[in-house]
């Protein structure tokens, strides 16, 4: 009898977790005779109600209806047609739009019932994805719809998600050669009072409030919920015809807060690793519980179908478990493969979880298609990121070759890496170079000719510009995905603020007036990613042929030089030299005896110079890289 009893109540268990895991978060289905809502909720909860509203701020509820528990599942029917109308979900712990809302009014605070259709620009049924064959292929372009525009003279929005569907916007973008474009998070984040746009407010995004909504703050009119998301299809359709991707920053590791989180107000405690706070931002979400990891998948399928993304960068990857990225990974798959992953392999803290089993960029390996961001070649270039005034190898700082030769093979192994003398990694943690993002700069440091000024104490503009372009040289030339923050080819400052996060505009906006003040550096920029652009030696995209093809030649201190032989990846040019030299001082470096052809010299880059050398030593000119091919 006990056996039964058990077995019965074990049947009913499952029964319900069957429900949960079977939950799509498709919290809304509306037709026009009647609106079916849905939730995963606390089975602790006494009651759930929906609650209809006829704005989406203020007033009182239209109608309050009671919702029907199965399992963690409540489910309401509203007859009548509820189009243009607000809704909300209350489960006791304060009203909330439930956390699959695809629209809401302003701020948020309501889901909102629309007609798709109204959503779709013209011609949207012809957006295509840009053709992305290989990461090794893509250049990102990390920005903030606010920074890129809002200083913008003839920007007719600026700040808004329709500034990149302007022709100045794509013009800019396409003439300097980037073929993906990271947004900053552009979800509908808590931060910013779209109520109140004419003050001055400022905030990168990282506040999740709504994960599948566009933020209001980036439309022309954050009360309407069609606008938002209309505005962002037409600027992914811009750039998609431009050929540009877009990518996605993704923040699932922590909500906004925890206590008026959606998450929080429909299943308390749930959806979080109560008491860690490996997000540094005072919760952590909980990537491994079934519906915490559905949600995330659901979410980006979402952002791929409905507004065709073509990839993610996931904020503080490291909170996550492999388990997770994985499903994500082969989820996205079944959609499009050329989807492109990567995203920050550390934490903010200790997490609740074992390292073994989070998303940490030393198991990249764990993780295939998966990349992470390279903070050894970041930081043997410039230094540390916890200290400012600390330089790297660009200020003369001995011993940084090896982590740059490193970054230069992509983090997979290379038998000429000396991984002992490696900053931060003993071991490879790429399988292939397509795992490794490579790059100098971000949003959320200091941009890159600040942290020259303040690790090289009186450096003259001069040497500031050499030693910039040196460093992007590095980061192009390498085997990685090659990633730079906006801004940096119009020699960008932020006044020498590290966390930017909520400056004002005067420290975060692009000074547009530097692409005629500095026209010199844009060309070498637009020049430099043509070079990789236009030769498959410099984005093998694979780790044997890199091994084969990628070699180290003998340069003395604060010079690195490495040769792509033998037609790499099936290049025009037989061999190519890449030497870097960081020191104040004219560099001679011996090289395989041949007639070459000097192609990038003094900060200058032509593909079709005639200028020739012979010999087995060339020089390179201090803080510079010589580029020769044969």
């Amino acid at each position: 009898m006990k056996k039964l009893l058990f077995a019965g109540l074990l049947s009913v268990f499952m029964a319900k977790v069957a429900v949960a895991q079977d939950f799509d978060f498709n919290e809304m289905e509306y037709t026009p005779h009647q609106t079916t809502f849905q939730l995963f909720a606390s089975p602790a909860a006494k009651s759930v109600k929906v609650r209809i509203y006829k704005d989406g701020l203020g007033g009182k509820p239209m109608k309050t209806v009671g919702m029907k528990r199965e399992g963690d599942v409540w489910t309401a029917t509203v007859k009548g047609d509820l189009m243009g109308r607000f809704y909300t979900f209350d489960t006791g712990y304060g009203e909330t739009p439930g956390v699959f809302a695809k629209a809401v009014g302003v701020n948020g605070k309501r889901g909102a019932i629309i007609d798709e259709e109204k959503t779709f620009p013209d011609d949207w049924c012809c957006d295509q994805h840009p053709i992305i064959k290989s990461p090794a292929d893509l250049v990102v372009y990390e920005m903030h719809h606010r920074d890129f525009s809002i200083a913008r003279k003839d920007a007719k929005f600026p700040g808004k998600f329709l500034a990149l569907t302007e022709p100045w916007a794509i013009e800019h973008l396409t003439e300097l050669g980037v073929n993906a474009v990271h947004i900053l998070p552009s979800y509908d984040y808590g931060s910013v009072d779209e109520t109140k746009l004419d003050q001055p407010q400022y905030n990168w995004g990282y506040d999740p409030v709504n994960y599948n909504v566009p933020e209001g703050s980036y439309s022309t009119d954050p009360y309407d919920p069609v606008c938002r998301i209309r505005e962002f299809k037409q600027m992914v359709q811009a750039l998609h015809k431009a050929g540009i991707a877009v990518i996605l920053d993704v923040v699932y590791n922590h909500t906004y807060d925890i206590d008026h989180s959606n998450f929080q107000r429909t299943y308390p405690d749930y959806y979080y690793r109560v008491g860690s706070n490996g997000s540094g931002c005072g919760n952590e979400t909980a990537s491994e519980k079934p519906m915490m990891r559905k949600f995330m998948i659901e979410s980006v399928k979402y952002w791929y179908n409905e507004f065709r993304i073509d990839g993610f960068r996931f904020d503080l990857m490291g909170c996550h478990d492999i388990e997770t990225m994985n499903l994500i990974r082969q989820e996205l798959n079944k959609l499009d493969p050329s989807i492109i992953i990567y995203g920050e392999g550390w934490s903010a803290g200790p997490c609740a979880l074992p390292n073994e089993q989070l998303g940490m960029k030393a198991n990249i390996l764990k993780m295939p298609g998966i990349a992470a961001f390279s903070d050894e070649i970041r930081d043997a270039l410039r230094g540390p990121f916890d200290d400012d005034k600390k330089g790297g190898w660009l200020a003369g700082v001995p011993d940084q070759e090896e982590s740059l030769k490193f970054g230069i093979v992509g983090a997979i192994s290379h038998p000429q890496v000396d991984m002992t003398k490696v900053n931060y990694s003993k071991a490879p943690w790429a399988t292939e170079p397509t795992q490794m993002m490579s790059y100098v700069s971000c949003h959320d440091d200091m941009c890159l000719v600040d942290r020259l000024r303040a690790s090289i104490p009186g450096i003259t503009e001069e040497e500031l510009i050499r030693l910039d372009l040196l460093a992007q040289t590095a980061v192009f030339t390498s085997q990685g995905t090659p990633f730079m923050l906006s801004g940096e080819e119009l020699l960008r400052t932020k006044q020498g603020v590290h966390n930017s996060f909520e400056s004002p505009d005067a420290i975060n906006q692009l000074d547009w007036a530097n692409k005629e003040r500095y026209p010199q550096v844009f060309k070498y920029y637009k020049d430099l990613i043509a070079l990789r652009h236009n030769h498959p030696a410099f984005r093998l995209g694979d780790a044997h042929l890199v091994r084969k093809h990628l070699e180290f030649l003998k340069t003395p201190d604060g010079v690195v030089a490495f040769r792509l032989k033998d037609y790499a990846g099936r290049d025009d040019w037989r061999n190519i030299i890449v030497i870097l030299n960081a020191n104040r001082e004219t560099a001679t470096v011996s090289i395989p005896k041949g007639m070459y052809t000097v192609v990038c010299k003094d900060g200058e880059i032509n593909e079709q110079s005639t200028n020739k050398i012979f010999g087995r030593r060339t020089t390179v000119s201090p803080q510079s890289a010589l580029i020769l091919h044969d």
